[in-house]
């Protein structure tokens, strides 16, 4: 049950007010709505921009303990947990992450990707009980996400995983949230209110994209998954992916699209054993070898600084 107070609380965040700006959407033609989405959407990077110093300190956060072993789980509801989703599904087959490596917790499990299941939100029972089923444990990582900041899910879920020893980050798009309270790493993105009041899946929802875009970004070129800006580790799953991959390994190493389309097939479609197989006319066995003693960076096996 809804009280007083909990009312009023939610009456004060920035992203439920009613911007007077937009008072009279409903009788603005569709150039005219479509012009003021688009300037409230520039707003948005400028929100994030001034939490870029909170972004990189989680960040720098996050990298030790994914090098020493560690995951990530995403947690939200409603949109937060839909656009998690959709950056942990991305990182398997951009960055050959095992799929178990990023995942994302959404209230309400998976029947919410497609279901309006508001009322999950409220469970913290469910989001304690999601994070021992996935065995948080110190090296892991938990981002709460949560366009209020008051989510209970998501607070509970950080809470918990607080005490099991993970870093913790908050992500929420009102400032002083009780998300950010309760994380290690608190990133505020502020906003503003939203065209239509209080509908968080507009700037909101774009902020968090953007944040998680930078997340799991930054945190895999850390981790040796690119090469330059080339996304070396990527899986080769359909046509278009066979095409990049072959133009990658010819780019990088100089030779014929053909000549790279042959070293793939020879390295098992591995862009990277691919490039260090022509650069150091090694064969594959021997390539692998010494990707792994450089740790998987193609630039350390190719001996660059």
């Amino acid at each position: 049950m809804t009280t007083v107070n909990d009312a009023a609380t939610l009456a004060e965040l920035g992203t439920e007010q009613a911007d007077a700006r937009y008072a009279h959407i409903d009788r603005m033609s569709v150039g005219e709505l479509a012009a003021t989405m688009n300037d409230a959407d520039a707003e948005v990077p400028r929100a994030v921009a001034r939490a870029l110093p909170e972004i990189t300190a989680a960040i720098e956060a996050i990298v030790p303990r994914l090098k020493a072993g560690g995951r990530i789980r995403y947690v939200g509801a409603g949109t937060a947990g839909r656009v998690a989703v959709v950056d942990a599904s991305e990182a398997p087959p951009t960055y050959g992450t095992p799929p178990e490596f990023i995942q994302a917790i959404l209230a309400g499990g998976p029947d919410a990707l497609v279901l309006s299941t508001e009322g999950a939100e409220d469970d913290e029972a469910a989001a304690v009980a999601a994070i021992d089923e996935n065995r948080v444990g110190p090296n892991d990582v938990v981002i709460g996400i949560a366009a209020s900041g008051r989510t209970p899910f998501a607070i509970a879920a950080v809470a918990r995983a607080r005490e099991l020893g993970a870093l913790t980050v908050g992500i929420s798009c009102n400032t002083g949230t009780r998300l950010s309270a309760t994380a290690e790493h608190a990133i505020e993105i502020n906003v503003g209110p939203e065209v239509v009041a209080g509908s968080t899946r507009l700037k909101s929802g774009t902020a968090q994209k953007l944040v998680l875009n930078m997340i799991s970004t930054i945190a895999m070129v850390q981790l040796g998954k690119t090469y330059g800006n080339r996304m070396v580790d990527m899986q080769i799953l359909n046509d278009k992916l066979a095409v990049r991959a072959a133009r990658m390994v010819a780019e990088i190493t100089g030779v014929a699209f053909d000549a790279a389309e042959t070293a793939l097939a020879k390295a098992g479609n591995n862009t990277k054993l691919a490039v260090l197989m022509i650069e150091r006319g090694v064969d594959a066995e021997t390539g692998r070898d010494m990707l792994a003693a450089a740790g998987g960076r193609l630039g350390a096996a190719l001996g660059e600084s």
